[in-house]
């Protein structure tokens, strides 16, 4: 039996330690929308502690589990151990490594595919999770108006190379004529697309 308890330490630890972990607002619509599709499988690109993953894991079809990606070792460590002692270890597996590098042996069809690592890297995040993405699922992306740089006109931030490439991805989702997708102002910035072709 998961005891999703725990979660609230595991958010804890995260704050304090400063890891990037969901923010309230966008763990409520994530999960929200999860509660209305009730998805078999799950893909994440960002791992973190898995504070997101073991979330995301109450709203499974029966059977159901969630592949989630991470590049540092530490956090790899951390989240098996999270994930163990929420008890969702039958539900979750972690995949340790470059997306990069894991995604293009996934072969997998999922209902959802999360992105939320390297921001640099969302424009080939991306190109597999269309891949990858069953038709009717969903692509959701966190963090993309990272700190409210990509809507400002400002450009001379160390960060300028991200915001571009995040600029170049919202276009890429937002123009995308297999996807019906919106841009929500929801932390720091989602994108929702639906799979509809």
């Amino acid at each position: 039996m998961a005891n999703y308890e725990f979660l609230t330490e595991i958010e804890k630890y995260g704050r304090e330690n400063k890891i990037p972990i969901l923010l309230d607002e966008t763990l409520d619509y994530i999960t929200n929308k999860l509660s209305e599709i009730k998805p078999h499988r799950i893909l994440e690109i960002g791992t973190a502690i898995g504070f997101s993953a073991i979330n995301f894991s109450k709203y499974l079809d029966e059977g159901g589990r969630i592949d989630t990606i991470e590049i540092e070792s530490l956090r790899v460590e951390q989240a098996l151990e999270n994930i163990e002692k929420v008890g969702v270890q039958d539900k979750i597996r972690v995949l340790e490594g470059d997306a990069l590098d894991i995604l293009p042996y996934l072969n997998e069809k999922y209902d959802v595919v999360f992105i939320d690592a390297s921001k640099g890297k969302y424009n080939e995040f991306f190109e597999h999770a269309l891949r990858l993405v069953k038709v009717g699922g969903w692509i959701i992306a966190d963090n993309v108006l990272y700190k409210g740089m990509v809507m400002s006109d400002y450009n001379k931030h160390k960060q300028r190379t991200a915001v571009n490439k995040l600029r170049t991805f919202i276009d890429s989702v937002m123009e995308n004529e297999r996807l019906e997708s919106e841009l929500l102002e929801i932390g720091d910035g989602l994108t929702v697309s639906h799979v509809i072709k």
